[in-house]
């Protein structure tokens, strides 16, 4: 048993103020992994004045050194990789080699991007030869941060809030909080001073309220759900900090009929990939009428040989969801989807064949979806695929735009020219085209209810500054 009851405030392990235990359980088997504390008022107001100040001489430090710093946290995370991939299986799911690799290797990436963004990044910027536009950090932040990629989203937030001067408080989710802590432990070691990283474990309703309506809280960095990004919004709002939101998804990946049977796999891979825990993941896949049937073959295919496993085994295969509230949720959108008329041809309810125990959902693949049917609308968040025909490009688009979410759409055709024109007209902040990844440092964030802000690389930097103009800067 994993017992990390203590949180890491002003460059030190301490005791929660008053003890609140809470199991983390591990979803591969449904027992208990670890034991946390969940941090009450006392716990979030501590960590908050400890960021204050450490604010005034952070903020001031230059950047040659603060890159000193962030260079030797790099080496110490990969250093300790291996712990960190283990973290991530034991509390979310993720099967080992998955961890190891893309889990693990996303803050890796993204930590290295934001590190070469930084050392060209200028704070100080020229304006009409005589003003001078300064940039500087928005102050003392509260990150909050999700469970199904722990690593990425820590390190979207917390390494340029240190690279531009903010000092932090940061909230994992009490779900999956071992990676945060790990982290917090690498921060420790590579000697970050006092007060400019804090880590407070609890829940939304406790620890994520009270630091999200805060007097002394500049900003609010929030990945979540969009119900969770609405409720922080108000509680920001009397305060009018800052809130920088990356939200849900229900991405659409349009295959038209030019495209070839690789790019029909690749739709069911990517939807599937994490246990379909992702809130960019290509969930509702448009195609054309004339590779319709064809289409669907494939991804039902692919999901009947889609392996899934506990998390402990290597090999290519997903894991389980990360509780019995997420499995419970995808259970019951499953049989929405057959009760509302979509013709099931893989996956359904229950567990797959051979698993008696655990948050395992089999690989599902609905076809005949209509773009109005439940499990078109709302963000299932688990290995589910719908299907849904169109017979032109502009209907297409159509279905493509008809939803609330705004995150990352996809595209599939050998044609640049249509692919380029299509893409100009999804609204959404990301549009991955051919089953190419983006590269480092690129701007990941959303429209609508996908949110409103941007992180990694130069982006993710802007997002924690205040902009201040001054003139009369150069001599009269």
């Amino acid at each position: 048993m994993i017992e990390k009851r203590q949180f890491y405030i002003d460059g030190q392990w301490v005791d929660p103020a008053v003890a609140n235990d809470f199991d983390v359980t591990d979803p591969s088997t449904e027992e208990v992994a670890a034991v946390i504390s969940l941090g009450g008022q006392a716990d979030t107001d501590a960590a908050v004045a400890a960021a204050r100040r450490a604010f005034a001489s952070w903020s001031v430090v230059p950047k040659q050194e603060k890159l000193v710093l962030l260079r030797k946290l790099l080496d110490i995370y990969k250093s300790r990789s291996d712990e960190m991939a283990k973290a991530i299986s034991i509390e979310m799911g993720a099967p080992v080699k998955l961890s190891r690799t893309a889990q693990v290797g996303a803050g890796i990436w993204h930590l290295e991007g934001f590190i070469k963004a930084f050392e060209k990044f200028e704070f100080e910027r020229d304006f009409t030869g005589t003003e001078k536009t300064l940039l500087e950090p928005i102050g003392v932040t509260a990150l909050i941060t999700p469970w199904n990629w722990p690593m990425n989203q820590i390190v979207l937030k917390a390494i340029p809030a240190m690279a531009t001067g903010c000092t932090m408080v940061l909230k994992p989710s009490e779900i999956a909080p071992l990676s945060g802590l790990l982290f917090a432990e690498f921060v420790d070691q590579a000697g970050f001073p006092k007060g400019v990283f804090n880590l407070v474990n609890g829940d939304g309703a406790g620890v994520g309220s009270q630091l999200s309506s805060h007097p002394d809280v500049d900003m609010v960095s929030f990945t979540g759900s969009t119900r969770a990004g609405i409720a922080i919004s108000k509680a920001a709002a009397d305060t009018l900090k800052r809130v920088s939101l990356e939200l849900g998804g229900k991405g659409a990946n349009i295959l038209f009929a030019d495209a070839d049977e690789e790019a029909m796999r690749y739709s069911a891979f990517r939807c599937f990939r994490n246990t379909g825990q992702s809130c960019n993941a290509p969930t509702r896949l448009l195609v054309e009428k004339s590779v319709y049937d064809r289409t669907v073959e494939v991804v039902a295919s692919y999901a009947k040989e889609t392996k899934v496993g506990p998390a402990s085994e290597d090999g290519d295969h997903i894991g389980p969801v990360v509780s019995e509230l997420q499995y419970n949720k995808i259970q019951d959108l499953i049989q929405k989807g057959i009760d509302e008329g979509a013709r099931l041809v893989a996956g359904g309810t229950g567990r797959p064949d051979g698993l008696n125990r655990g948050y395992f959902v089999r690989p599902t693949v609905f076809a005949d979806v209509n773009n109005q049917m439940t499990i078109a609308r709302e963000e299932i968040f688990g290995p589910v695929l719908t299907v849904i025909p169109f017979e032109t490009e502009a209907e297409a688009i159509e279905i493509a735009n008809d939803t609330p979410y705004g995150l990352t759409n996809y595209i599939q055709t050998p044609d640049d020219e249509k692919r380029r024109r299509v893409a100009r007209q999804l609204r959404s902040g990301m549009v991955e085209t051919n089953a190419r990844g983006f590269a480092q440092g690129s701007p990941f964030g959303g429209y609508k209810q996908s949110g409103n802000g941007r992180e990694g690389g130069a982006f993710g930097l802007e997002e924690f500054l205040e902009v201040k103009a001054v003139s009369g800067w150069a001599a009269e």
